[in-house]
């Protein structure tokens, strides 16, 4: 495994990630841990690093809602079902 240190933080360009040092609330790990159903610390991390990035992406996406013109509305699409 190959990396390289810049200010502090060692990071691993094999697999592309980071390992740092943070500081985090005892309970607030706990219930991440628990919320995750995760049995480590890096997995509740990942995984709320995870849903963040998740959550942001679907707003990125809801801004773009209705401004294409051509796709078929509400309306339209119950219409084609309905007539087969």
């Amino acid at each position: 495994m190959f990396g390289l240190c810049l200010d502090g933080d060692f990071i691993l360009l094999k697999n592309r990630s980071m390992k740092t040092t943070i500081d985090i609330p005892e309970k607030a790990i706990k219930d991440a841990m628990r919320f995750a159903g995760a049995t480590t610390k890096r997995a509740a991390i990942l995984a709320a690093v995870e849903e963040f990035n998740g959550r942001h992406r679907m707003a990125m996406l809801t801004r773009h809602l209705g401004t294409c013109k051509d796709l078929m509305g509400v309306g339209e699409l119950k219409r084609s079902r309905a007539e087969g």
